[in-house]
């Protein structure tokens, strides 16, 4: 990795709420927006190739990993209006934008609210809130984790001082048992330990009945109007794509087989190959 292509830690201000910042490359910008239990670690794979023709910038979402453990915000609104701040303190009018997990409600509501300012979206294994088509995806129902950590105050204290068998569980099984290495596992364990990081993981969850409000809003007077990619593979497979297709003008939908919940550590390869030719589509050859 060169060092133009290598990333670089910043704190930003922005939305309120100080942010740890990886940014590399230089050229339009791409925005990646990770899930639990992830760092902006979550996207090395794939972040020295893209910022061999983009200026990447990959964020702890507020509460997780280095940045504030801020007291409140963790809908998806807030995180929205969180992403759009850190572009305008970055200087960027415009960006594509990756989200995963937790980071795909924020990065729709944002694409929804400011058509302008996303120029692409890549959303990947999660479902909208009560959107319709979420039966498509996890049709047993939600994971029995989401009921555990809604609970105000619970999970972080029954998993005080076990944080590293726990995100060891999420990472394995979301990787199909192919193994994370261990740099960024550890730095995982690291960004969740400690009761504080807990509850700013678990307040995301605390807040999932709120960010399905602000889909149902946002989608009932606004359509998706930005070129999009919904991404699946396991669990969640399409019931993004069909939750999307309804409420999105210019949706493409793919699946990647063989992967896990996890494809930016899972399937690095795969998922750089369908963003490459994604993300340059409107961009001089």
């Amino acid at each position: 990795m060169s060092a133009s292509t290598a990333p670089r830690l910043r704190r930003v201000t922005a939305n309120g709420v100080r942010l740890n910042v990886a940014v590399a490359g230089d050229g339009p910008a791409v925005l990646l927006l990770h899930g639990f239990p992830h760092t902006w670690r979550l996207w090395s794979g794939i972040m020295g190739r893209l910022a061999g023709r983009y200026r990447v910038i990959a964020p702890d979402l507020r509460g997780f990993g280095a940045s504030e453990r801020a007291t409140g915000g963790y809908d998806a609104g807030t995180l929205a209006a969180d992403a759009e701040g850190l572009l305008d303190a970055l200087g960027e009018p415009s960006a594509a934008v990756v989200g995963i997990d937790a980071g795909t409600a924020p990065a729709v509501l944002l694409a929804l609210r400011r058509p302008g300012l996303v120029r692409r979206l890549v959303v990947m294994e999660a479902l909208l809130g009560r959107l319709p088509g979420a039966e498509q995806g996890l049709a047993g129902g939600a994971p029995w984790w989401f009921g555990f950590h809604a609970v105000p105050g619970l999970a972080e204290t029954v998993l005080a001082g076990n944080e590293a068998p726990y995100v060891d569980w999420f990472l394995d099984s979301g990787t199909l048992g192919r193994g994370v290495p261990d740099d960024i596992r550890a730095a995982f364990v690291h960004a969740y330990t400690g009761s504080e990081a807990l509850r700013c993981a678990f307040s995301y969850y605390r807040a999932l009945p709120t960010s399905a409000q602000q889909i149902q809003e946002a989608v009932a007077t606004t359509r998706l109007t930005v070129p999009t990619l919904a991404v699946g593979s396991h669990p969640v497979g399409a019931g993004l794509e069909h939750q999307l297709r309804p409420i999105t003008d210019n949706l493409t939908g793919h699946q990647i087989q063989d992967c896990g919940h996890i494809i930016p550590l899972d399937r690095a390869d795969a998922l750089f190959a369908l963003l490459a030719p994604f993300l340059s589509a409107d961009l001089p050859q």
